[in-house]
């Protein structure tokens, strides 16, 4: 008799307990934390220095919303990043750095369900790349050109609470800009970097 009263309260208890929603549709939600931008670099400038550009660590910040239980659009932000620029002929020492922002729009499919706790998802969408502050330290004139093209990620959330949860996710962008020194065009520079984000995420 005790164990039916005990499994009795412990199955009034489950079903009394809220579920944690872990998105459905109407639902907006915020995510910010650390986005570390890792730059793969073609130089196709006429320069023949190899140019390069190094990794950069900013806080990024996202906001979605779920037309379905599925489908979500999400845009991101982030603080300005700021990356050194590094030349292979020059023994891969500094030459200059640059800084830019990535607004990037995203449309994303979630697996699972609504009431899933783990919820990974997909998305395709653009990037408009902003670049400004360039800067040579041989004092020459650069201007990198502003960036349009295609994004893509992969995620996963993790709830915690009703309103509260946890995210890691990989993005691919597809950033390619004309390098211009003193007025003078020589050529473009595919950067396409892939950046990881781990982040806090909050929901409406």
């Amino acid at each position: 008799m005790k164990s039916v009263t005990k499994f009795a309260l412990l199955s009034a208890a489950l079903v009394s307990a809220p579920l944690a929603m872990a998105h459905e549709a109407g639902d907006m939600f915020i995510r910010g934390g650390l986005v570390n931008v890792m730059p793969s670099v073609d130089d196709n400038t006429d320069l023949g220095l190899g140019l390069d550009v190094d990794n950069n660590l900013q806080i990024g910040l996202t906001g979605t919303y779920m037309y379905t239980d599925n489908i979500g659009v999400e845009l991101l932000v982030a603080t300005p990043f700021t990356h050194d620029i590094t030349a292979d002929g020059a023994n891969g020492a500094d030459v200059g750095e640059v800084s830019h922002l990535p607004p990037s729009l995203m449309a994303q499919y979630y697996f699972g369900t609504a009431d899933s706790d783990v919820r990974p998802y997909v998305g395709a969408g653009l990037n408009y790349t902003i670049f400004f502050e360039e800067k040579l330290d041989s004092g020459a004139k650069l201007e990198l050109d502003d960036s349009f093209g295609l994004a893509a990620q992969v995620g996963v959330d993790y709830n915690i609470s009703d309103n509260l949860f946890i995210n890691a996710s990989v993005w691919y962008m597809d950033i390619n800009t004309d390098v211009t020194i003193n007025g003078v065009d020589h050529g473009d520079l595919d950067i396409d970097p892939v950046s990881v984000m781990a982040s806090v995420g909050y929901t409406f």
